[in-house]
């Protein structure tokens, strides 16, 4: 039924003209499960508080509860259509009332961590692009026949969810932004290995799949929980930053599906923090982030790192060591890049990340991880607290091209994951000692000694002469065409 539902609801949006990708879709689909979430949280409280005794203080004002504009029932429980909006009046009532109650929210909550304040910063970020009331009276009657009541129906919510997620990551570079392959995040979580009472912070969320991963990791892993347990990582677990309006919508959405009610999750540039101004008491023992790269930061943020460098993963790197605490643990991801770059700020990153941490993990993934990124990425394994003595290197080959069809599974990464518990040598792994690493380069090249690819760089001189071979046979083409005509 949910499923049905899903997909009913991306065909009306296909529809709709200010709808175009599947960007939009989730978007829009995300700000209806939320008030429609929103509408059964307050029942069961609702319920709960009666059991008690107690009368239950809403959060909504009854005018713009989903059982008031959005679902009116009649006595039999069904939609009562000559009290549900529909049309221009449901679009005016949405846009001119709804939204800006909604928005208000922000000034009235008590901290960032309620989630009064999480609706206020909701409906200030994203607007409605469903502009015909009709539309919009279709997708609410599809959205109010799920259900988020049971463990089991948010299981399946939460399934279907990622898969939009996974949808829109496929859609192209935007999508791409938001989206890191599971399996992969959940590779890196087993190597972490995060345990109940240490905090995980990742500060350029996304989507959330590295914080939602993680939680589904620790239930799994401790499956006797006590009440307290479970309120600890509810409450005091996951903690996530995110600049872009949409992701932070979405990783909120993603993360309630998951269970967690009110997830710790700030909308803010992470980069525009003073790495100076970071106290022990900011500090998290876990740090897992596929930061953005190929971004620009500008100077004024550049100046609140010792490293300066326009390069925004490189800005994340050096934010997420000074955010672990001593004997903190990271898994991040990185494009490969940054192990071999001449430039200052890459040989000087390199440095403080093997002087300062003990990076003992490069797990190197193939091209085609990530969809529509178009560059080939590390993930760095790292303990804060110790210099580094020796890095096991894994380069990860799933033996076929990697694509949208084809996608990397969690079977690709088994012997990686297996390997890494005792560093071992294989066709595929190896070791390095620091002392034999450059100290003027740093460089950290992958560079399998056991006849595994070897990533060589073409000097800038093939790179021209290829260049402009290309241009000379295309002129000759181009000249053959003139001849003909």
């Amino acid at each position: 039924m949910f499923e049905q539902a899903f997909k009913n609801i991306d065909d009306i949006l296909r529809k709709e003209a200010g709808c175009t990708t599947e960007l939009d879709y989730t978007e829009q689909t995300s700000w209806l499960l939320f008030l429609k979430y929103l509408d059964g949280l307050e029942q069961d409280r609702a319920d709960e508080a009666a059991l008690e005794r107690k009368k239950y203080s809403y959060i909504l004002d009854e005018p713009y509860r989903w059982e008031t504009w959005a679902a009116p029932k009649d006595k039999d429980g069904k939609l009562d259509h000559n009290a549900a909006l529909t049309g221009d009046d449901l679009c005016d009532f949405v846009n001119q009332k709804l939204f800006p109650y909604l928005h208000g929210f922000k000034q009235k909550a008590g901290g960032s961590n309620t989630i009064e304040y999480k609706i206020g910063e909701i409906f200030g970020e994203i607007k409605n692009k469903i502009s015909s009331g009709y539309n919009l009276r279709e997708i609410i009657d599809h959205i109010d026949e799920l259900r988020f009541r049971s463990q089991a129906e948010k299981h399946e919510l939460s399934h279907l969810y990622e898969a939009k997620i996974r949808n829109m990551g496929n859609a192209g570079r935007n999508g791409g932004e938001y989206y890191t392959p599971r399996p992969l995040i959940r590779a890196i979580i087993q190597v972490v290995q995060p345990k109940i009472g240490e905090r995980i912070y990742d500060g350029a969320v996304g989507s959330a799949g590295f914080l939602c991963e993680a939680y589904d990791y620790l239930k799994e892993t401790y499956p006797k929980r006590t009440t307290a347990q479970d309120r600890i990582l509810e409450e005091h677990t996951f903690y996530g930053k995110e600049k872009k309006s949409l992701a932070y919508v979405i990783a909120i959405m993603n993360m309630i599906l998951h269970g967690i009610e009110a997830p710790n999750i700030v909308h803010t540039n992470t980069l525009s923090e003073n790495l100076a101004d970071i106290q022990d008491k900011d500090r998290f023992d876990v740090v897992l982030a596929n930061p953005p790269f190929g971004g620009k930061e500008r100077k004024e943020v550049q100046q609140n790192f010792p490293i300066r460098t326009g390069e925004t993963a490189f800005l994340f790197l050096q934010h997420f060591i000074k955010m672990l605490k001593a004997g903190g643990r990271g898994g991040v991801v990185i494009k490969n890049t940054f192990l071999s770059n001449t430039d200052n700020a890459s040989v000087s990153l390199r440095k403080l990340l093997l002087e300062s941490c003990n990076l003992h993990t490069v797990l190197d993934c193939p091209g085609g991880t990530f969809q529509g990124a178009g560059v080939k990425t590390v993930v760095l394994f790292f303990e804060k607290g110790a210099p580094t003595r020796k890095v096991w290197f894994y380069q990860l080959d799933p033996g076929r091209n990697l694509g949208k069809t084809n996608p990397l599974n969690d079977d690709d990464l088994a012997e990686f994951v297996t390997l890494q518990k005792t560093f071992a040598d294989s066709p595929q792994s190896w070791s390095i000692d620091v002392k034999s690493i450059d100290k003027q380069t740093f460089d950290l090249s992958v560079k399998n000694p056991n006849g595994g690819e070897d990533l060589a760089h073409r000097s800038p001189r093939e790179i021209m002469d290829e260049i402009a071979a290309l241009d000379a046979e295309s002129a000759k083409v181009l000249g053959n065409i003139k001849a003909l005509l």
